[in-house]
């Protein structure tokens, strides 16, 4: 085997979090590139012995030209609609760019890239699939020869698709869709678009093709909803087409019913109405895979959710937007006064015990009090095009940085101490919620627990200080319902106290 490393870029994204893993097992070394490093880091294949992580964003091409030295292969996994929104069409045709020079420059010999289906040529063409399209002919028309295998709906535990699929038929038994919901579909497991991927890397002959990949079953979205009640458990869907409804309007619905936000929503709706199947079969001439039906795909994913065994989560993907206030170094007034709230308590109790609660806060649990008050914030964020509190979690209890928790995204966490979450969701200025556990002694424990608000405006500060005696009571009652969690016994507080921004607040890198 060649030993130069395979480059994957998205490393920390739903599909090439789980490529990884697989590459690995069958010998290969490994660059996993991306743009945080803390969220590389925190991954289960961090740190093996063949894996070296590297520091690229894909609109940096001096960085990506760096990332890929050496490397023989490159698997090109990456999306720009969570982290760039309604500018992923710029976005993803300059990193397309960027990735063409840096592997000239490299000399790599295989791009390998996941596109979408459909025909350009549809009236109905989206703008979604024509900007995947946009970035397999733009990777071709470089001097590396590219793999591009084009799929459509991708089923498996976590997958945007999946997810989007999964609350509609769970929380709706009567849907009102757009005519889209009779449109041909060729769905694939996660698992046979790995194999693929895989595959490809092994076989010599795929290198300067485009393969079609898709499961065995040919279905219209309404026979895809149908299986899934059924393997569900639940009962048949009643489903009335509206020929009024546009894919832009039903976005907007899928965005409310289900904890995708808009920016997803909006460029994946819009693609429902291109017919979206596999027009060749020729990747089996030189990747042997019999795929898994649409059936069984469902199946398999919904056992690794009730199993709580889902590896990577369509969340896992965007940015980490650590506010500039939150490092050390700064002086007390950069950036703006940031407003604080805080309030510690004492407990009879050991750091490991007092974190477990803390360490499943959010998802299904919950945050132990006020919620009707979260549920209700939750609601406005989705209004205002934000992802709601339904994004939940991507484990109950395992955290990494870049994991979202509902509304939140983790940027720091130290077991047993520490607990720092960025605000996900729609604010006029920036915040971040920080939760401590601190030793004092014998079976001691302080905990505490944090908001920390920098306003945008005369809307920031009218925002902080009208909310401001719901964050005393939330705040509050939190640390009453985690001693209450553990049967902990209280020693003194809860307690409002002050801190200083400098020594005690900014986050230790």
């Amino acid at each position: 085997m060649d030993t130069k490393p395979i480059a994957v870029t998205g490393a920390t994204g739903y599909v090439g979090g789980r490529l990884i893993p697989l590459l690995l097992k069958e010998g290969y070394r490994i660059r996993a590139a991306g743009r945080d490093p803390a969220k590389l880091g925190c991954r289960p294949w961090a740190q093996h012995p063949n894996v070296e992580l590297v520091q690229a964003d894909t609109l940096d091409r001096a960085a990506m030209t760096r990332a890929l030295q050496g490397c023989r292969a490159v698997y090109y996994l990456v999306h720009s609609m969570i982290a760039r929104k309604e500018k992923f069409i710029q976005a993803d045709r300059q990193s397309a760019r960027n990735l063409v020079a840096a592997t000239a420059a490299n000399h790599v010999e295989q791009i390998i890239y996941l596109g979408g289906l459909g025909d350009l040529k549809h009236p109905r063409i989206s703008k979604h699939l024509i900007s995947r399209h946009e970035v397999a002919r733009i990777l071709k028309q470089g001097p590396v020869p590219i793999t591009d295998l084009r799929a459509a709906m991708i089923l498996g535990s976590g997958s945007a698709s999946f997810e989007i699929l999964r609350y509609l038929v769970e929380r709706l038994p009567v849907m009102l869709t757009p005519k889209w919901v009779h449109t041909p579909c060729q769905p694939i497991a996660i698992s046979d678009v790995l194999a693929y991927l895989v595959g490809c890397l092994k076989a010599p002959g795929t290198i300067g093709r485009t393969f079609d990949i898709g499961g065995p079953d040919i279905l219209t979205y309404k026979q895809i909803i149908d299986i899934f009640a059924e393997e569900a458990g639940l009962p048949p869907r009643k489903i009335v087409p509206v020929p009024l409804l546009t894919p832009q309007l039903s976005a907007q619905w899928i965005h409310l019913i289900t904890p995708v936000p808009a920016a997803i929503a909006v460029p994946l709706a819009e693609g429902l109405s291109t017919p979206v199947i596999c027009r060749n079969d020729r990747i089996h001439e030189f990747v042997p895979h019999t795929p898994v039906g649409c059936r069984e795909s469902i199946r398999i994913a919904l056992d690794r959710v009730a199993q709580e065994k889902i590896d990577t989560c369509w969340t896992d993907a965007g940015y980490i937007t650590t506010p500039e206030w939150a490092y050390c170094g700064d002086a007390d007034y950069a950036g703006g006064t940031i407003n604080t709230c805080g309030y510690r308590m004492r407990l009879a109790a050991k750091p490991e015990a007092v974190w477990q609660p803390v360490a499943r806060l959010g998802g299904r649990q919950g945050w132990y009090f006020g919620r009707g008050l979260w549920w209700l914030r939750g609601k406005l964020d989705s209004l205002l095009g934000g992802t709601g509190i339904r994004r939940g979690r991507r484990h109950p209890s395992d955290l990494r940085v870049g994991d979202a928790v509902d509304f939140w995204r983790v940027v720091q966490v130290e077991p047993n101490r520490r607990l720092l979450l960025v605000a996900d969701h729609k604010l006029p200025g920036e915040a971040l919620l920080d939760f401590t556990v601190t030793p004092v002694g014998a079976n001691q424990v302080d905990l505490t627990q944090t908001a920390r608000f920098l306003p945008r405006g005369l809307s920031g500060l009218l925002y902080w200080y009208a909310f401001y005696p719901f964050h005393q009571f939330i705040i509050a009652g939190m640390l009453k319902a985690v001693a209450q969690k553990i049967n902990a016994p209280v020693i003194a507080g809860p307690t409002r106290y002050t801190l200083k921004i400098p020594n005690a607040c900014r986050i230790e890198l």
